[in-house]
Parts: C-alpha cells; structure tokens; sequence
C-alpha cells in the first residue's frame, strides 16, 4: 500500500527528495499560504494537491505530515495532525515555550497509535553517524565530554522572506518571524543541529541542567539576540556538553561544528581552512607530547552499513545522504510500528535546553534544571523554578 505524505510549509522540502527515493511513498499533498509560491513548488515537484487551509489538507487522505512552517507553528499544527489522525515528522525546533512542549508530550503520548518523529537531520549526517558507531564500539573509552556549534550570521532573514518567488518584488520592508522568535530572544534559541549529534554519542544519558552566558550586544545591537551564547549541560551522568549558538557576528559559516572527548581517544570537527575531521587514539605508555592527529576518513569502513552502501539517488537528497535516511527511518518506524530513533522525548529534551537558557542567561548564567519528560507527569512537576 502506498504511503501518502503531505507537507505544509513550501520553503521546506528538504524532506520531498527523501521520500521519493522510498518505494511505495508518494508525496500527494502540499500545502502554504503564500499561493504563488505553493503554485510554483507543486508544480517543480509535480505534487498533485495543493492547500492554502491546513485543516484542509488534514481531511484529506494522506497518511502522514511533514511539518516545515516557522517554529511557532510547529506543536499546533503536530496536535492538529495527530488528531486527525496523521503520523508527524515536524522539523527543528519542537515548539517556542515550556508550555508548548508539555502539550506536545501530552498529545503524542495520548495518539500513540501515531508517530511523531523530531527532524534532525544533522544527527544523520554520515560523519556524525561514524562518530555513534564508534562511541557504540567502544573505540573512545568512556565518553565524558561533548561540544556543538551553530556559528551562521543569518541576520538577513531578520527581514523579508529565506527565498522569493521569481518575480516577486523583495519583502524587505516586511519584518520576518525570525525577527521575533530567533532574534527577539536571548540565548540559545536554536539548540538542536548542535545538541542532538552529540546526545547520541551519550546515548542513555539525559540534560539535568544548564547554565548560559552570553556576549552582550555589539554586532548588530538593534537584535535582542546577543553575538554570541555559550550554554552548558550538565548530565545526569555529571558528564558535560558545551553549546555555542552565533547567528551575528561577522564571520564565515560553520554549522556544524563538534568535538569528542573519550578516556581512550578524541574527536573534531574541521574549523576551515583546508582542515578536515580528525582523530586520535592514545597508546598506552605513548609520550603525550608526540601525540598525533589521524583523518577521520581512514575509518569509513566503520560507517553503519547503510551509509556505505548508499545510492546517488539516496545522497542527492541531501545532507550526503542524511536527508534520505532520517526519512527511511520515519516510513519504516510507520510501517513497522516501531519507536522513532528520535521520539518525542528527544524533541522536548533538546528544544528546552534552547528555552531554559533564555531564563539562564537573563538570570546572570542561572542553573536551570532540564525537566525530565520522559517521568514527568503531574502539573506540579512541570513548574520551573528560579
């Protein structure tokens, strides 16, 4: 039987090649308020329905949403979905406020016939996957610290829309929801691209607290958001993870940033430059001083079998190939009624470190203990306290 997916949020089909690379799927539905655009990318995909009203596309016969709007959007619109009776894949981040990630927990917890799934592809991106294969081999020892940045100056989207339609006059004079909910806050409002690999190098550990400074204002003092942010997290384990999130400052894209550090080796992630990934393992009675750097490339071979096997088809989805398999995973945890590698749980978890950091950081670099919505039940135990 066919699997029929549709998406709302027509400037995000980073998914649409995915699914398309799966037999038996089929993206039928796609849905946006801007008409012209919604016109123009259903056309480009040949994607059959079109929907400016949600609801409408929710009546429909799909059988699962993609959900790519603005972030403010996404745990109306997954409720939604779920009772009407959708499976959901809804992209980063899982909600706004700590009170919409209650709701959504809530809400998938009761439709748990349906899976919600977190889209966070650069958990699957093919280095990012080695790296897990070798904390699940051992090859680090015992993990015990971790690091993650989102360096993007992306103060352009303040204003205006990420792409036009050809021939739509610029919306500069149109302020962007990124104005507000990206810039208009303090702290690390985007967390996950930089948390969510290195959760899964710490797998079965979970975020107790955090704590967050930040710069000050001096690039682009008219944003609420600071140059930069740095956030720790403390694990339950007592083991850490440093966050840095820099959407201002003036300088050269690096999303995708990350560092290991194990009792038996290490890890990084390149800087620029003609740099690349690089390793190292200690050797028992080796001078430290002599230590020495490998490329991470000389272990492919201990790529997950899937990523070094995969197809052009499969790669020219995106992200090397991690676009397709983040949405493999979602059709087969559909079809085969398994949990999702990223659950709900996972979406709450990394999503509020983002939020609680905003209190942390406007609280002079506050501890803030991470709820832990995997136990947390009763209204009482969902207060957050200074």
């Amino acid at each position: 039987m066919t699997l029929k997916v549709g998406i709302v949020g027509a400037r995000g089909l980073s998914n649409l090649l995915g699914f398309r690379a799966i037999p038996d799927v089929e993206v039928t539905a796609l849905c946006d308020l801007h008409e012209g655009l919604l016109k123009e990318q259903a056309e480009k995909f040949h994607i059959s329905s079109t929907y400016r009203i949600y609801e409408d596309m929710l009546e429909s016969d799909i059988d699962a949403v993609v959900i790519s709007t603005p972030m403010q959007l996404h745990v109306q619109q997954t409720i939604q979905a779920l009772e009407a009776g959708k499976h959901v894949m809804c992209e980063v981040t899982a909600g706004v406020t700590m009170d919409e990630l209650w709701w959504l927990k809530e809400a998938v917890e009761k439709h748990s016939d349906k899976v919600f799934m977190f889209a966070e592809n650069y958990c699957y991106i093919p280095t990012n996957q080695l790296i897990a294969n070798m904390v699940n081999q051992g090859l680090f020892g015992e993990v015990y610290f971790g690091e993650g940045e989102y360096i993007h100056d992306v103060k352009h989207l303040a204003y205006g829309y990420n792409r036009r339609v050809p021939g739509e006059k610029a919306a500069s004079g149109k302020t962007s929801w990124r104005n507000y909910w990206q810039f208009g806050k303090r702290g690390n409002f985007y967390p996950t691209h930089s948390l969510g690999p290195v959760m899964q190098w710490f797998k079965g550990d979970r975020i107790k607290s955090i704590s967050t400074f930040a710069t000050g204002w001096h690039t682009a003092p008219q944003f609420r958001q600071e140059d930069t942010s740095v956030t720790m997290c403390q694990m339950e384990s007592g083991k850490l993870i440093k966050l840095r999130l820099d959407c201002m400052s003036n300088r050269p894209h690096n999303g995708a940033y990350y560092t290991l550090q194990g009792t038996k080796g290490c890890y990084e992630a390149p800087r620029g430059l003609g740099d690349q990934h690089k390793i190292y393992f200690h050797t028992d009675g080796e001078d430290p001083n002599k230590a020495k750097w490998r490329p991470l490339s000389d272990f492919n071979d201990l790529l997950p079998e899937r990523y070094r096997n995969v197809t052009e088809e499969q790669r020219s989805a995106g992200h090397w190939g991690g676009d397709y398999f983040i949405v493999q995973d979602f059709v087969d945890s559909i079809r085969n009624g398994t949990k999702p590698p990223i659950d709900v749980y996972d979406a709450c978890e990394w999503t509020a470190v983002g939020l609680l950091s905003e209190l942390s950081v406007t609280n002079g670099g506050k501890v803030m203990d991470v709820p832990d919505f995997r136990k947390t039940s009763t209204y009482k135990e969902q207060i957050i306290r200074l």
